[in-house]
């Protein structure tokens, strides 16, 4: 079973950035997905990289402000966030079906999630 710890969260200003980090537990490489959830909304897809980074998708609301990447010696995906508005406030979570496709639908694995809180 795959574990995935996140990190880089905290608060930012609007119109500012932060960067996410997920560490994978596996050393195989697969293919890797951020979502994130609102306070009384449902979980959402952001964005998703396949096992080797060549292939990547967004959500129409972050495409242009943010960007998905990969380190795989590091066995690490990271989420730049520049441009941030008061709606990316949200818990941001690492999401992997242990397949090697970019993904825009949840896997089975998930992080514990880190928080992420944009203020004016």
């Amino acid at each position: 079973q795959v574990q995935l710890v996140e990190s880089g969260g905290g608060l930012g200003q609007a119109g500012g950035s932060l960067k996410l980090s997920c560490v994978v537990s596996d050393p195989n490489n697969f293919g890797m997905s951020w979502f994130r959830q609102a306070p009384g909304k449902e979980r959402e897809f952001v964005a998703a990289i396949s096992w080797r980074g060549e292939i990547t998708y967004y959500a129409d609301s972050v495409k242009g402000r943010f960007t998905i990447s990969r380190d795989n010696a590091k066995n690490t995906v990271y989420l730049q966030m520049n441009r941030l508005n008061l709606e990316d406030t949200a818990v941001y979570y690492c999401n992997t079906d242990m397949t090697l496709n970019a993904l825009r639908t949840s896997g089975k694995y998930w992080g514990q999630g880190t928080q992420v809180t944009v203020s004016s």
